[in-house]
């Protein structure tokens, strides 16, 4: 055996340099400690091994709340944007989610880039093989290389390298994605340290070859105008570079998945891991959908500079032989050229019930998690956690009080807490639907809810403080005045309140009492309101928000504050559940596991009934009351 060597020392070392150890890492250093980024490989820093676009349903909420908090990837996905659409526009605006397809050759410079150049961040390729940990905590790292090297914490976002296995048909090989080695002596490491980990699955489509698709006949999906930035602090003007399409498969296509499911290592049983419910492989749909006769598959660029077209929907572990017959059978694609076949991946991940709300390991102090390590899918939920380790490992280390964000902060506070207080039985993906408080956890308003915290922190910049207090100003003075100014009824107003199918107006009334009607918007208003100022989009966005739902976000508002109550009933560290007279035996034990940190957070812990709320209320009260006599 080769000797160890000790190299330089860092503060913080994060093993990853996908989404999240991106984050993770430019917050830690940003924050002011020694950083070391590991990768197995530079070529693979903020690589979008799926879909190159950020954003979408709920995930556009995470990436606008990364942003509102100082984090990056709203800046990349802006820097490096070619197309963008604002879903779910036909509804409230609640689920309203911004979504950006990036180049994605162009993410990867601009994120290494912003690695090589971030002070106290260093950048190494170096594969990470084991984690070191003394009495106190973690202590070092050591590369596949000998090189040991002291670290004060570690922050794993090992995305789907860990153990790392693709299949392709009947064919299964050791990698991580698009074909780079694993990360396999970690494993063992992890497992020595204590680290309970399970196997997870996930796929990719195959990429194709541009000149090879007949564009005449698929739907054609163009991006929207006005182009809305990701970032709030973009403010230059964007245009839409590409044209995206919509393709379907056909009972053709089934018959051929149907005809080769034995080749499919899905059903052959040689896959293990659990693969994610809501973003399924075709065969899975085609199986799981008898009844569908066609299945939507969109077909976007992969950038500027290239042919290659991600055929979004159509995520396969078929043999490839079997793959370009199906995708040959669509419309459109009877002569279509594969640049890179689907494939599934199977990786290791911990169960999040080990972490704490601020992601470190409650038993192993200065590990940290994130991503798709701690359990999670997407780009956008895993920079979301990085974001989350990455602030906390360095103000571990500063001696400064944790950073937790709760479910009626935002959807990063959501997303923490449903992995460390449910965990996951299959890979978690970020929906609107997981939240209570939804209206009060819109996109347009992250900066109001988090920015401040950010700033407070020490990672928004005084410039994108100083862009946020100016626009917030704006809105309440707008607010303020639309609930003062008057307006009278006349002809040309009732004529447009007619034509919106409301009720003309019997008596004067103020703006804001207009504008909740729901046939009106700010804008209609216009011609009758000489007096208004000039306000950016995303600032009249709000203001309407604001007056037209206000009886709806008070209610969410009520909620929010009598859940903040019960969080703010801290549990014991050292409590004993199994010990405390009523509560049931279900409960005693998820309680004992999850060791929730106060009664908000226990309340939401499968298992744990109402009625075990209340005796643990009334245990804390006994408790409070005898310290209290101890005292006396």
């Amino acid at each position: 055996m080769s000797e160890t060597r000790v190299y330089e020392s860092y503060d913080i070392a994060v093993v990853g340099a996908g989404h999240a150890g991106i984050e993770a890492g430019v917050a830690a250093a940003r924050l002011g400690c020694r950083t070391a980024v590991f990768t197995t490989s530079a070529d693979m820093v903020g690589n979008m091994p799926c879909n190159p676009a950020i954003g979408g349903t709920a995930k556009g909420h995470l990436v606008r709340e990364i942003d509102a908090l100082g984090g990056q990837m709203a800046k990349a996905a802006d820097a490096t944007f070619l197309q963008s659409r604002m879903l779910n526009k036909g509804k409230g605006p609640a689920v309203h989610s911004l979504r950006v397809q990036s180049d994605r050759a162009r993410y990867h410079g601009y994120m290494k880039k912003l690695l090589e150049s971030t002070d106290n961040l260093f950048l190494k390729q170096a594969e990470i093989v084991a984690i070191k940990r003394d009495e106190h905590g973690v202590c070092a790292v050591e590369t596949a290389l000998g090189a040991q090297i002291p670290v004060k914490a570690v922050i794993l976002c090992t995305g789907t390298f860990l153990g790392g296995t693709i299949h392709i048909g009947e064919t299964s090989f050791s990698s991580g994605p698009d074909g780079t080695h694993a990360s396999n002596a970690l494993v063992d490491s992890l497992k020595q340290l204590g680290v309970q980990l399970r196997r997870f699955k996930t796929g990719t489509p195959a990429r194709v070859n541009r000149r090879s698709i007949d564009f005449s006949v698929l739907e054609r999906q163009d991006g929207e105008e006005p182009v809305v930035p990701m970032s709030f602090d973009t403010t230059k003007k964007l245009k839409n570079q590409v044209c995206c399409y919509i393709a379907y498969t056909n009972e053709n296509t089934h018959d051929i998945i149907r005809a080769n499911l034995d080749r499919s290592p899905l059903y052959s049983g040689r896959i293990d891991g659990i693969g994610p419910r809501y973003c399924p492989s075709i065969e899975d749909k085609v199986v799981r959908f008898a009844d569908k006769k066609r299945h939507q598959i969109f077909v976007e660029p992969c950038g500027l500079d290239t042919d290659e077209m991600y055929i979004q929907g159509m995520s396969s572990s078929l043999p490839e032989d079997v793959q370009i017959a199906m995708y040959r059978s669509m419309k459109g694609f009877e002569h279509v050229e594969f640049i890179r076949p689907a494939y599934a991946i199977e990786y290791e991940c911990c169960d999040p019930l080990q972490l704490r709300p601020t992601l470190e390991f409650k038993d192993i102090p200065g590990l940290y998690g994130a991503g798709q390590f701690n359990g999670t899918s997407g780009y956008e939920e895993a920079a979301a956690q990085g974001l989350i380790a990455g602030i906390n490992a360095a103000l571990r280390l500063q001696g400064r009080p944790p950073f937790v964000l709760t479910r009626a902060d935002s959807y990063i506070g959501t997303l923490i807490d449903d992995l460390v207080t449910k965990g996951v039985i299959d890979p978690y993906r970020m929906m609107t639907s997981r939240s209570e408080y939804r209206l009060l956890l819109r996109q347009d308003n992250a900066q109001a809810r988090l920015t401040e915290k950010g700033y407070t922190i020490g990672l928004v910049t005084e410039k994108s403080y100083k862009l946020y207090k100016k626009r917030e100003a704006a809105k309440q003075k707008e607010i303020a005045r639309l609930r003062e100014q008057g307006i009278a009824p006349s002809e040309r107003l009732d004529d447009l309140l007619v034509s919106r199918g409301t009720a003309p107006l019997a008596a004067g009334t103020k703006l804001a009492e207009l504008l909740k009607r729901p046939q009106i918007s700010y804008d209609d208003l216009a011609p009758f309101d000489p007096g208004r100022p000039v306000l950016e989009p995303m600032v009249k966005e709000q203001v309407e928000i604001e007056i037209k739902y206000e009886g709806y976000i008070r209610r969410q508002q009520a909620e929010a504050e009598h859940m903040r109550k019960l969080e703010s009933r801290r549990l014991p560290a050292d409590a004993d559940y199994a010990s405390i007279e009523g509560l049931r035996l279900e409960a005693r034990e998820k309680l004992q596991k999850i060791r929730p940190e106060n009664v908000g957070q226990a309340s939401r812990i499968s298992g744990v009934s109402p009625a075990d709320i209340s005796v643990l209320l009334i245990w804390l009260e006994k408790q409070t009351m005898e310290r209290r006599r101890g005292h006396a």
